[in-house]
């Protein structure tokens, strides 16, 4: 008998849906999901139908900003009782209100939910006091966790939970690669190597400290810059390119089988902001990455093996980074090599679908024993 798995999140992005279809996929799951629509300006591409799932698109109430900001989903509650899953997988957001009627339910109904999350903040300030209590109070609702990343799982288990009713499943945007990895030759002193950028142009990207970087490396090291993708602040980093580094090269929007040439032409991706879901497809072509590093999903995926972890917002370890990239190709070709093997062996939708249905089947079980 299949299980009945729902799936809440606020939206599902574009780069959500491989995942979610690859799960609805498995012979023992009957997959429903709920979500809504982004805040206005929040630049995230949705998806608006899902293949083999039962994709219930619902209204997103958005209040306030910041700190302050909370988001209603006044259907999701009717939708749990109507839809009587099985197994229930929410977002472990205390700032999403409509939450909490939803997990009653399901606790009275003897039925399993279970968090996926980032971990465990710690707020400070003077309000810090409500909003942890809030929050944890809030993650004992829940029958287990799942969490993106090594260090949200310590959250959780230091939070109270049982590290056995703890999972990880690390945040996969594209399935394991079946192409082999490129084949890059360690390049002699007259090759100008290709930095890479792809994504969107934002001013969290730090695209301009990057720009002004590789205009200060040693001029035998320095690389030509290829920055793919488009935002509001393109014409002003073309600017800035213009007269800081000429070498800078700005693509646009691309996509499938041309971005795919782009990124196996390129000799390092470096991601020097926040964000960024091209890692991993970076990391399929076998390309050695530099990222700053974020909530702690990166920590998980980009290692001193296959590329460099650097602190957000400091550009003298963006500039050490990319220097000992580039003076090193030998090293280089190395780190692309084991960042190919990390997106095919450990993180990909693959290995996040076997997490989910683990943790739901054990959920599933226990809740009926």
């Amino acid at each position: 008998m299949k299980i009945r798995l729902a799936i809440q999140q606020r939206v599902i992005p574009a780069y959500r849906a491989p995942f979610l279809e690859l799960l609805a996929k498995h012979p023992e799951i009957e997959l429903g999901v709920i979500a809504g629509a982004p805040q206005p300006g929040e630049m995230i591409t949705i998806v608006e139908q899902l293949e083999g799932v039962d994709y219930q698109f619902t209204k997103n109430i958005h209040l306030l900003h910041g700190k302050f900001y909370f988001c209603l989903q006044p259907q999701f509650p009717a939708w749990v009782k109507n839809w009587h899953p099985d197994v229930l997988v929410v977002e472990a957001n205390p700032r999403y209100r409509s939450t909490p009627s939803a997990l009653r339910w399901m606790k009275s109904q003897k039925k399993p939910v279970i968090g996926w999350g980032l971990g465990v903040p710690q707020y400070s300030g003077p309000v810090s006091f409500i909003r942890n209590y809030t929050r944890t109070q809030f993650l004992k609702s829940f029958n287990s966790m799942i969490a993106y990343s090594k260090r949200g799982a310590q959250g959780y288990v230091q939070a109270g939970f049982d590290p056995e009713n703890v999972y990880v499943a690390m945040n996969a945007t594209a399935a394991s690669p079946t192409n082999p990895p490129p084949n890059r030759v360690i390049w002699k002193e007259d090759y100008i190597p290709i930095v890479l950028y792809v994504g969107r142009l934002q001013p969290r990207k730090r695209l301009d400290a990057l720009i002004k970087i590789c205009s200060q490396l040693p001029e035998k090291i320095q690389p030509n810059l290829w920055i793919v993708g488009d935002g509001a602040i393109r014409s002003e980093l073309e600017s800035l390119a213009d007269k800081a580094y000429s070498k800078t090269k700005f693509w646009g929007e691309i996509f499938g089988e041309e971005l795919d040439l782009i990124f196996n032409q390129a000799d390092l991706f470096v991601l020097p902001g926040t964000g960024g879901l091209a890692v991993q497809q970076a990391m399929a072509h076998a390309l050695p990455v530099i990222v700053a590093e974020g909530d702690g999903t990166q920590s998980d995926l980009v290692t001193n093996e296959n590329g460099w972890n650097i602190p957000p917002n400091d550009s003298q370890a963006l500039i050490d980074a990319i220097s000992s990239a580039l003076s090193s190709p030998e090293k280089l070709r190395q780190k692309g090599l084991a960042a190919y093997q990390t997106v095919k062996s450990s993180v990909n939708i693959d290995q996040m679908v076997s997490v989910f249905l683990k943790a739901s089947m054990a959920a599933h079980t226990r809740g009926n024993s």
